[in-house]
């Protein structure tokens, strides 16, 4: 049975294939793919695209397709996978992890998917622990990993041998299952 979980304002689903295209035509700006090396061809992104749908098969979850519940614009992507960086130190480690098209930035869809993958990640895959990488000056994601209630760990820090070199070390936030419970508590969730 597909994925499909809805918050608020945001359907979070497993992907069709139809959804490459479109994903790619709309995300792949300047803007958007900043501290991802650029905009990139359609072959490329569709071989990412082939990822994603390999970890929904072999973990039950990927970085769903996000789109807006109202009017069904697609605004990103959002949700769960497993470490696999080159040169990351805890391969396997479930991460949460965003991506947003730029009219979608500043408008809390980001903290909220976020929000849902991380009560999806403890509740229903039982993770102890999730992580979220970004880099180095790429600070208005790991500013959403501090309001996430997220910490930094710098014994995670790491040379990405594809993106290092051009924006800097890769840095790892991380939050348990119990520190998540907390926060949601504090922020009244």
């Amino acid at each position: 049975m597909p994925f499909r979980h809805e918050t608020d304002r945001l359907i979070l689903r497993d992907w069709n294939e139809e959804d490459s295209r479109r994903f790619w035509e709309v995300m792949n700006t300047p803007a958007v793919m900043k501290w991802l090396g650029g905009p990139q061809s359609f072959e490329d992104w569709h071989e990412g695209f082939k990822r994603l749908q390999s970890y929904a098969r072999d973990y039950g979850h990927c970085f769903w397709l996000v789109e807006r519940k109202e009017d069904g614009e697609l605004l990103g992507f959002c949700g769960l996978k497993r470490v696999n960086y080159e040169g990351a130190p805890n391969q396997g480690m479930p991460e949460v992890g965003w991506r947003f098209r730029q009219s979608a930035w500043g408008k809390g869809y980001a903290k909220e998917a976020a929000i849902a993958s991380l009560d999806l990640g403890f509740d229903r895959f039982g993770y102890a622990e999730i992580v979220a990488l970004t880099m180095t000056g790429n600070e208005p994601s790991w500013r959403l990993m501090e309001r996430l209630g997220m910490k930094e760990r710098p014994e995670l820090a790491y040379h990405d041998g594809k993106y290092s070199d051009r924006y800097g070390q890769a840095r790892q936030w991380g939050i348990t299952a119990d520190e998540w419970a907390a926060h949601r508590k504090m922020l009244g969730l």
